[in-house]
């Protein structure tokens, strides 16, 4: 899967999970809700900035972000506990 297309994935998935409309993400973001639904849609080629923007908003590590498979925070914050 191409690179753009898997952070878009990620990013909805983890916004979703979040119950986070794109505008209110977009807001949090400082973008505007149309650049952030190209994202999500791998349209758009952000740069690592908005990365890191996004990834803060959605309280995550931005490698998180261009993993193969989008991993629920839940699950990622029960493994960190578990390895503590």
């Amino acid at each position: 899967m191409d690179l753009v297309a898997r952070f878009g994935r990620n990013v909805r998935s983890l916004r979703r999970e979040r119950s986070l409309s794109q505008e209110e993400l977009a807001h949090q973001c400082d973008m505007k809700r149309s650049y952030l639904s190209d994202v999500e849609r791998g349209e758009r080629n952000p740069s690592v900035r908005a990365l890191g923007r996004i990834a803060d908003a959605l309280g995550v590590e931005p490698c998180l972000l261009l993993a193969r498979e989008a991993v629920s925070v839940a699950a990622k914050d029960q493994q960190t506990a578990t390895e503590s």
